[in-house]
């Protein structure tokens, strides 16, 4: 071992793992904070700091569904300026040395594809897009975040804290008057949602069944950057291990599937998988 090569516990044990091929990914937000997306609990997450918006209430209240997109359109200019990050390309290095295949993704940010991953499974969905809660249109965020550049030509809020990992930032109340909503293009009146998968929202259910085949059909699961905290995630590390497929997980802290992993490197992921990628390109 080189002096240039990280000395990360289980890292061997890791890259022996994966050097069969067959492993299904399931990434999470963590693998994204380095392309400046904090997650939700990590140490610096947001939901210490503040509630995210919730699908009843997205749904229920206009007044809840004007205050997201208010914050969500100035938040879009980070989500759209975010790049991937050496993890994200380590995961696309290992797809083509054939140590991984699919990739589940919790994250909506698209930056596994952006990475160059291929055979990525959005599990909540993504934020380049948006769908008609009225006629079910689906259309492109590019194009929605244009008409509302046009109608709000003054509304330039200064954010009171950073975007959150579903793409809308703090803002103070009294600037959410200010800001003008569009409706749906198609049905010329529906209300929009961002194509994703709000907290207290189910996923869809032929969207998980698509999951658990993955999983059910690989040699190993990779966990990367998930605290595994929420059923929607941590349900497929239970399938796997109840299968007697070998769970390995990559997160710098504890995570609620640590008991059934196989294997955990508890280590920065931006140190893990391009050096993992190295050693099975």
């Amino acid at each position: 071992m080189t002096a240039a090569t990280p000395t990360v516990e289980g890292l061997s044990e890791l890259a022996d793992l994966l050097t069969d091929g067959g492993a299904v990914v399931l990434s999470g937000a963590g693998l994204s904070t380095d392309s400046g997306i904090p997650d939700y609990r990590g140490a610096t997450g947001s939901l210490r700091r503040h509630t995210p918006m919730t699908y009843q209430t997205f749904t229920r209240d206009p007044r809840g569904r004007h205050r997201y997109w208010a914050r969500s359109y100035v938040g879009w200019r980070q989500i759209e300026r975010a790049r991937p990050n050496a993890g994200h390309r380590a995961v696309a290095a290992l797809q083509q040395a054939g140590a991984v295949g699919e990739v589940i993704t919790q994250n909506v940010d698209g930056l596994h594809q952006a990475g160059g991953a291929r055979e990525v499974l959005e599990l909540h969905g993504g934020l380049d897009r948006t769908v008609c809660l009225a006629c079910g249109d689906m259309a492109s965020r590019a194009d929605l975040d244009v008409r509302l550049r046009t109608v709000n030509p003054g509304f330039r809020p200064e954010p009171t804290d950073e975007v959150n990992p579903d793409g809308d930032v703090e803002l103070p109340e009294e600037a959410l008057d200010g800001f003008v909503m569009v409706d749906c293009l198609a049905c010329g009146g529906g209300p929009l949602k961002p194509d994703v998968v709000f907290f207290g929202e189910t996923v869809p259910r032929n969207r998980v069944d698509a999951c658990f085949a993955l999983v059910d059909a690989a040699r190993s699961l990779l966990v990367l950057g998930s605290s595994l905290t929420v059923m929607s995630g941590y349900r497929f590390v239970i399938a796997a291990a109840k299968r007697g497929i070998p769970v390995a997980i990559v997160n710098s802290g504890s995570t609620r599937g640590d008991a059934k992993a196989t294997l955990k490197v508890d280590a920065p992921l931006g140190v893990v998988l391009p050096e993992l990628a190295r050693r099975l390109a």
